[in-house]
Protein backbone atom coordinates (compact mmCIF):
# COMPACT_ATOMS: atom_id res chain seq x y z
CA UNK A 1 0.00 0.00 0.00
CA UNK A 2 0.80 3.65 -0.45
CA UNK A 3 0.56 5.54 3.10
CA UNK A 4 0.89 9.01 3.88
CA UNK A 5 2.65 9.11 7.54
CA UNK A 6 1.59 12.22 9.47
CA UNK A 7 3.51 13.25 12.21
CA UNK A 8 5.89 15.50 14.59
CA UNK A 9 8.73 14.56 12.64
CA UNK A 10 12.64 16.01 11.87
CA UNK A 11 12.53 18.44 15.19
CA UNK A 12 15.30 16.12 16.66
CA UNK A 13 13.14 15.01 19.28
CA UNK A 14 14.45 11.28 19.64
CA UNK A 15 10.88 9.61 21.15
CA UNK A 16 9.07 11.25 17.85
CA UNK A 17 11.63 9.68 15.71
CA UNK A 18 11.74 6.11 17.68
CA UNK A 19 7.66 6.66 17.51
CA UNK A 20 8.12 6.70 13.45
CA UNK A 21 10.41 3.72 13.51
CA UNK A 22 8.61 1.67 15.85
CA UNK A 23 4.85 2.44 13.70
CA UNK A 24 6.82 1.31 9.74
CA UNK A 25 8.12 -1.72 11.92
CA UNK A 26 4.46 -2.85 13.19
CA UNK A 27 2.91 -1.92 9.84
CA UNK A 28 5.44 -3.55 7.24
CA UNK A 29 8.39 -2.52 5.92
CA UNK A 30 6.54 -3.98 2.07
CA UNK A 31 4.67 -0.57 1.67
CA UNK A 32 5.67 2.88 0.27
CA UNK A 33 5.71 5.75 3.15
CA UNK A 34 5.24 8.79 2.32
CA UNK A 35 6.39 10.88 5.84
CA UNK A 36 6.53 14.76 6.84
CA UNK A 37 9.40 16.29 8.31
CA UNK A 38 11.28 19.41 9.54
CA UNK A 39 14.05 17.82 7.85
CA UNK A 40 13.18 15.53 4.92
CA UNK A 41 16.70 14.39 4.51
CA UNK A 42 17.53 13.76 8.10
CA UNK A 43 14.36 11.51 8.53
CA UNK A 44 14.57 9.98 4.91
CA UNK A 45 17.79 9.28 5.64
CA UNK A 46 17.12 7.57 9.11
CA UNK A 47 14.71 5.50 7.88
CA UNK A 48 16.14 3.95 5.07
CA UNK A 49 17.18 1.18 3.71
CA UNK A 50 15.28 -0.65 6.68
CA UNK A 51 11.75 1.21 5.05
CA UNK A 52 10.63 2.67 1.82
CA UNK A 53 10.15 6.23 2.51
CA UNK A 54 10.15 9.67 1.03
CA UNK A 55 10.03 12.35 3.00
CA UNK A 56 8.60 16.03 2.08
CA UNK A 57 9.17 19.16 4.37
CA UNK A 58 5.89 19.35 6.72
CA UNK A 59 5.47 23.50 6.35
CA UNK A 60 6.98 23.89 2.78
CA UNK A 61 6.36 21.46 0.28
CA UNK A 62 2.35 21.88 -0.65
CA UNK A 63 1.97 20.71 -3.73
CA UNK A 64 4.33 17.58 -2.66
CA UNK A 65 1.67 16.97 0.49
CA UNK A 66 -0.82 16.76 -1.79
CA UNK A 67 0.48 15.15 -4.29
CA UNK A 68 0.88 12.52 -1.42
CA UNK A 69 -2.49 12.70 0.00
CA UNK A 70 -4.27 12.20 -3.56
CA UNK A 71 -2.11 9.21 -4.24
CA UNK A 72 -1.95 7.35 -1.14
CA UNK A 73 -4.57 4.95 -0.51
CA UNK A 74 -4.06 5.42 3.65
CA UNK A 75 -3.71 8.76 5.37
CA UNK A 76 -1.92 7.60 8.97
CA UNK A 77 -1.69 9.64 11.95
CA UNK A 78 0.83 7.70 14.61
CA UNK A 79 1.24 8.53 18.07
CA UNK A 80 2.02 11.84 19.74
CA UNK A 81 -0.33 13.79 20.88
CA UNK A 82 -2.05 14.75 18.04
CA UNK A 83 -5.23 16.09 18.89
CA UNK A 84 -4.40 19.27 21.66
CA UNK A 85 -4.34 22.89 22.29
CA UNK A 86 -0.92 24.25 22.46
CA UNK A 87 0.08 24.95 25.71
CA UNK A 88 1.14 29.45 25.99
CA UNK A 89 4.56 28.16 26.78
CA UNK A 90 4.85 26.90 22.98
CA UNK A 91 4.33 30.78 21.61
CA UNK A 92 1.65 29.57 19.26
CA UNK A 93 -1.77 29.93 18.50
CA UNK A 94 -3.49 27.52 20.77
CA UNK A 95 -5.12 26.07 18.02
CA UNK A 96 -2.65 26.18 15.46
CA UNK A 97 -2.41 22.21 15.11
CA UNK A 98 -5.99 21.27 15.07
CA UNK A 99 -6.58 23.87 12.37
CA UNK A 100 -3.91 21.83 10.73
CA UNK A 101 -5.34 18.61 11.13
CA UNK A 102 -8.73 19.61 10.74
CA UNK A 103 -8.10 20.94 7.06
CA UNK A 104 -5.85 17.42 6.08
CA UNK A 105 -8.76 14.97 7.66
CA UNK A 106 -11.19 17.19 6.02
CA UNK A 107 -9.40 17.26 2.56
CA UNK A 108 -8.65 13.59 2.48
CA UNK A 109 -12.51 12.61 3.51
CA UNK A 110 -14.24 14.87 1.27
CA UNK A 111 -12.06 15.70 -1.62
CA UNK A 112 -9.81 12.65 -2.07
CA UNK A 113 -11.95 9.80 -0.56
CA UNK A 114 -9.51 8.95 2.01
CA UNK A 115 -9.38 6.22 4.98
CA UNK A 116 -8.03 8.25 7.68
CA UNK A 117 -6.58 5.83 10.51
CA UNK A 118 -5.26 7.66 13.49
CA UNK A 119 -3.17 4.69 16.01
CA UNK A 120 -2.15 5.11 19.51
CA UNK A 121 -2.41 8.88 19.91
CA UNK A 122 -2.97 11.42 22.67
CA UNK A 123 -5.64 13.53 22.61
CA UNK A 124 -5.95 16.89 25.25
CA UNK A 125 -5.16 18.98 26.95
CA UNK A 126 -8.64 20.18 25.20
CA UNK A 127 -9.66 23.92 27.50
CA UNK A 128 -11.80 25.53 26.04
CA UNK A 129 -15.25 25.08 23.87
CA UNK A 130 -13.44 26.11 20.57
CA UNK A 131 -11.05 23.51 21.22
CA UNK A 132 -13.51 21.22 21.65
CA UNK A 133 -15.73 21.93 18.73
CA UNK A 134 -12.56 21.46 16.50
CA UNK A 135 -11.63 18.71 18.08
CA UNK A 136 -14.62 16.95 17.40
CA UNK A 137 -15.07 17.92 13.84
CA UNK A 138 -11.88 16.13 13.51
CA UNK A 139 -12.24 13.15 15.07
CA UNK A 140 -16.00 12.46 13.35
CA UNK A 141 -14.47 12.09 10.99
CA UNK A 142 -11.46 9.56 11.52
CA UNK A 143 -12.28 5.88 10.15
CA UNK A 144 -10.02 4.37 12.99
CA UNK A 145 -9.18 5.16 16.12
CA UNK A 146 -7.16 4.39 18.86
CA UNK A 147 -5.51 6.18 22.17
CA UNK A 148 -2.94 5.76 24.25
CA UNK A 149 -3.98 6.71 27.85
CA UNK A 150 -7.53 6.78 29.96
CA UNK A 151 -7.72 10.90 30.16
CA UNK A 152 -7.67 10.62 26.15
CA UNK A 153 -10.43 8.12 26.26
CA UNK A 154 -12.49 9.85 28.62
CA UNK A 155 -11.69 13.32 26.19
CA UNK A 156 -13.01 11.01 23.13
CA UNK A 157 -15.73 9.87 25.26
CA UNK A 158 -17.07 13.89 26.52
CA UNK A 159 -16.30 14.88 22.56
CA UNK A 160 -19.30 12.63 21.32
CA UNK A 161 -17.65 10.04 19.86
CA UNK A 162 -19.10 6.44 20.52
CA UNK A 163 -17.80 4.59 22.58
CA UNK A 164 -17.31 1.77 19.95
CA UNK A 165 -15.65 3.46 17.68
CA UNK A 166 -12.24 4.05 19.95
CA UNK A 167 -9.81 1.65 21.51
CA UNK A 168 -7.67 2.37 24.24
CA UNK A 169 -4.58 0.70 23.40
CA UNK A 170 -0.55 1.28 25.28
CA UNK A 171 1.46 3.96 23.69
CA UNK A 172 2.91 2.24 20.44
CA UNK A 173 6.86 2.12 21.99
CA UNK A 174 6.34 -0.22 24.01
CA UNK A 175 6.00 -2.80 21.01
CA UNK A 176 9.28 -3.06 21.35
CA UNK A 177 11.71 -5.31 23.03
CA UNK A 178 14.52 -4.22 25.05
CA UNK A 179 17.14 -5.90 22.79
CA UNK A 180 15.64 -3.11 20.22
CA UNK A 181 17.62 -0.77 22.24
CA UNK A 182 20.28 -2.56 24.10
CA UNK A 183 23.23 -5.37 23.12
CA UNK A 184 23.23 -8.15 25.53
CA UNK A 185 26.99 -6.23 26.01
CA UNK A 186 25.15 -3.53 27.38
CA UNK A 187 22.83 -4.44 29.80
CA UNK A 188 22.14 -2.30 33.74
CA UNK A 189 25.08 -2.66 35.64
CA UNK A 190 24.67 -2.83 39.54
CA UNK A 191 25.46 -0.30 41.50
CA UNK A 192 29.28 0.60 42.41
CA UNK A 193 30.14 3.45 43.97
CA UNK A 194 28.65 6.64 43.64
CA UNK A 195 25.07 6.56 42.37
CA UNK A 196 24.63 7.22 39.05
CA UNK A 197 21.70 9.39 38.08
CA UNK A 198 20.62 9.99 34.24
CA UNK A 199 18.83 13.32 34.45
CA UNK A 200 16.33 14.31 31.45
CA UNK A 201 14.46 18.07 31.72
CA UNK A 202 12.20 19.44 29.30
CA UNK A 203 11.12 22.98 29.58
CA UNK A 204 7.91 23.13 28.21
CA UNK A 205 5.72 22.69 31.27
CA UNK A 206 2.05 23.41 31.77
CA UNK A 207 2.90 25.32 34.30
CA UNK A 208 5.44 27.98 33.17
CA UNK A 209 5.32 30.02 36.18
CA UNK A 210 6.66 26.79 38.01
CA UNK A 211 9.20 26.20 36.01
CA UNK A 212 11.84 28.06 38.28
CA UNK A 213 10.70 26.79 41.40
CA UNK A 214 10.92 23.42 40.70
CA UNK A 215 14.52 23.74 39.33
CA UNK A 216 15.24 25.08 42.99
CA UNK A 217 14.03 22.14 44.44
CA UNK A 218 15.70 20.23 42.20
CA UNK A 219 18.77 21.12 42.99
CA UNK A 220 18.27 21.03 46.50
CA UNK A 221 17.08 17.53 46.25
CA UNK A 222 20.33 16.19 44.73
CA UNK A 223 22.59 18.81 46.61
CA UNK A 224 21.16 16.41 49.45
CA UNK A 225 20.63 12.93 47.97
CA UNK A 226 24.88 13.78 47.02
CA UNK A 227 25.63 14.86 50.94
CA UNK A 228 23.95 11.61 52.35
CA UNK A 229 25.48 9.24 49.64
CA UNK A 230 27.71 10.63 46.44
CA UNK A 231 26.15 10.47 43.48
CA UNK A 232 26.56 11.97 40.05
CA UNK A 233 24.41 12.95 37.12
CA UNK A 234 24.14 11.99 33.37
CA UNK A 235 22.59 14.55 31.69
CA UNK A 236 20.19 12.87 29.08
CA UNK A 237 18.88 15.17 26.43
CA UNK A 238 16.37 14.02 24.41
CA UNK A 239 16.10 16.91 21.96
CA UNK A 240 19.17 18.73 20.97
CA UNK A 241 18.42 21.14 17.96
CA UNK A 242 15.44 22.68 16.61
CA UNK A 243 13.73 25.29 19.26
CA UNK A 244 14.92 27.31 21.64
CA UNK A 245 15.14 26.15 25.02
CA UNK A 246 15.67 23.04 24.07
CA UNK A 247 16.88 19.78 26.26
CA UNK A 248 20.49 20.11 26.06
CA UNK A 249 20.61 23.57 26.45
CA UNK A 250 18.35 23.57 29.42
CA UNK A 251 20.47 20.76 31.00
CA UNK A 252 23.69 22.73 30.30
CA UNK A 253 22.28 25.57 32.03
CA UNK A 254 21.07 23.18 35.21
CA UNK A 255 24.78 22.17 35.61
CA UNK A 256 25.73 25.48 36.66
CA UNK A 257 23.57 25.48 39.86
CA UNK A 258 24.93 21.92 41.24
CA UNK A 259 28.60 22.56 40.54
CA UNK A 260 30.00 20.76 43.76
CA UNK A 261 27.90 17.54 41.74
CA UNK A 262 30.01 15.49 39.27
CA UNK A 263 27.99 16.10 36.04
CA UNK A 264 28.72 14.47 32.98
CA UNK A 265 26.47 15.55 29.49
CA UNK A 266 25.50 13.43 27.36
CA UNK A 267 23.92 14.14 23.57
CA UNK A 268 22.55 11.09 22.06
CA UNK A 269 21.10 11.28 18.29
CA UNK A 270 18.93 8.09 18.83
CA UNK A 271 17.27 5.79 20.81
CA UNK A 272 19.27 3.19 20.88
CA UNK A 273 22.61 5.94 22.16
CA UNK A 274 20.18 7.15 24.48
CA UNK A 275 19.17 3.48 26.01
CA UNK A 276 23.13 2.79 26.38
CA UNK A 277 23.62 5.70 28.54
CA UNK A 278 20.36 4.97 30.65
CA UNK A 279 21.95 1.19 30.52
CA UNK A 280 25.13 3.24 32.29
CA UNK A 281 22.92 4.83 35.51
CA UNK A 282 21.45 3.45 38.24
CA UNK A 283 17.90 5.36 37.66
CA UNK A 284 16.81 8.50 36.06
CA UNK A 285 14.91 11.35 36.80
CA UNK A 286 13.13 12.57 34.02
CA UNK A 287 10.30 14.65 32.31
CA UNK A 288 9.88 13.19 28.78
CA UNK A 289 7.36 10.88 27.75
CA UNK A 290 9.34 8.20 26.12
CA UNK A 291 12.29 8.54 28.04
CA UNK A 292 10.28 6.87 31.02
CA UNK A 293 8.84 4.65 28.33
CA UNK A 294 12.48 2.92 27.29
CA UNK A 295 13.66 3.07 30.92
CA UNK A 296 10.62 1.09 31.69
CA UNK A 297 11.02 -1.65 28.63
CA UNK A 298 14.97 -2.16 29.56
CA UNK A 299 14.36 -2.54 33.39
CA UNK A 300 15.67 0.98 34.40
CA UNK A 301 13.95 2.49 37.56
CA UNK A 302 12.80 5.81 37.47
CA UNK A 303 11.32 8.55 39.18
CA UNK A 304 9.16 10.76 37.09
CA UNK A 305 8.69 14.55 36.79
CA UNK A 306 5.25 14.64 35.82
CA UNK A 307 5.24 17.96 33.38
CA UNK A 308 1.44 17.31 31.30
CA UNK A 309 -1.26 14.87 31.58
CA UNK A 310 0.39 12.41 29.48
CA UNK A 311 3.03 12.03 31.53
CA UNK A 312 0.73 11.41 34.29
CA UNK A 313 -1.33 9.03 32.25
CA UNK A 314 1.52 6.66 32.03
CA UNK A 315 3.32 6.59 35.26
CA UNK A 316 -0.55 5.83 36.61
CA UNK A 317 -0.71 2.65 33.77
CA UNK A 318 2.64 1.44 34.67
CA UNK A 319 1.79 1.22 39.02
CA UNK A 320 4.56 4.16 39.54
CA UNK A 321 2.65 7.15 40.70
CA UNK A 322 4.37 6.39 43.83
CA UNK A 323 7.84 7.61 42.16
CA UNK A 324 6.68 10.48 40.43
CA UNK A 325 5.64 14.27 41.34
CA UNK A 326 3.58 17.00 39.47
CA UNK A 327 6.36 19.94 38.97
CA UNK A 328 3.38 22.12 37.50
CA UNK A 329 1.99 22.46 41.38
CA UNK A 330 3.70 24.29 44.17
CA UNK A 331 5.14 21.09 46.17
CA UNK A 332 7.61 20.64 49.62
CA UNK A 333 11.17 19.51 49.44
CA UNK A 334 10.84 16.03 51.02
CA UNK A 335 8.37 14.55 48.79
CA UNK A 336 10.90 15.13 45.60
CA UNK A 337 14.24 14.21 47.83
CA UNK A 338 12.59 11.01 49.34
CA UNK A 339 10.91 10.23 46.54
CA UNK A 340 14.24 9.80 44.55
CA UNK A 341 15.86 7.93 47.07
CA UNK A 342 13.45 5.29 47.94
CA UNK A 343 13.57 4.61 44.07
CA UNK A 344 17.75 4.44 44.59
CA UNK A 345 16.27 2.23 47.68
CA UNK A 346 14.19 -0.07 46.50
CA UNK A 347 15.92 -0.71 42.25
CA UNK A 348 15.40 -4.36 42.16
CA UNK A 349 11.32 -4.37 43.26
CA UNK A 350 11.47 -1.53 41.37
CA UNK A 351 13.26 -2.81 38.32
CA UNK A 352 11.24 -6.29 38.51
CA UNK A 353 7.75 -4.40 38.17
CA UNK A 354 8.75 -2.04 35.33
CA UNK A 355 9.83 -5.22 33.25
CA UNK A 356 6.69 -7.12 34.25
CA UNK A 357 4.52 -4.31 33.62
CA UNK A 358 6.09 -3.60 29.98
CA UNK A 359 6.20 -7.18 28.80
CA UNK A 360 2.45 -7.29 29.31
CA UNK A 361 2.30 -3.78 27.54
CA UNK A 362 4.14 -5.25 24.52
CA UNK A 363 1.87 -8.37 24.39
CA UNK A 364 -1.03 -6.45 24.30
CA UNK A 365 0.26 -4.30 21.34
CA UNK A 366 1.08 -7.32 19.23
CA UNK A 367 -2.00 -8.25 19.68
CA UNK A 368 -3.64 -4.65 18.92
CA UNK A 369 -1.66 -3.93 15.99
CA UNK A 370 -2.47 -7.93 13.98
CA UNK A 371 -5.67 -6.61 14.54
CA UNK A 372 -5.52 -2.88 13.24
CA UNK A 373 -3.40 -3.99 9.89
CA UNK A 374 -6.87 -6.37 8.81
CA UNK A 375 -8.94 -3.31 9.70
CA UNK A 376 -7.25 -0.73 7.79
CA UNK A 377 -5.13 -2.93 5.17
CA UNK A 378 -8.46 -3.42 2.80
CA UNK A 379 -8.62 -2.75 -0.72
Amino acid sequence: MKILFLGTHGQFNIGDELLLETFLAQLGAEHQYAVNSYDPAFTQKAMRPKFNVESFHTTRELPRFLKYLITSDLLFFGGGSIIKELYASVGRNPYSTLLMILATVTFAKQIARKRVAMSNIGVGPIMTPRGEQLARWILRQVDFLSVRDIKSMNTVLKLGIPAEKVLLVPDAVFANSADVFLTKESTIQPRQGKTRIALNLNYDIENRNAWEPFLDKLVSALTKLNEMNPIEIHALPMQSKFKENDDLSVLKNFSTRIPNIPFQLHDPQTAQEAAEVMAGCDLIVAERLHTLVIASIIGLPFFGLVYDVKVQELVDYLGMSDHSININQPFDLAPLYEGIDTVIKNSPSIREHLLTRSTLLRAKLTTYFDDLKTKIFVP
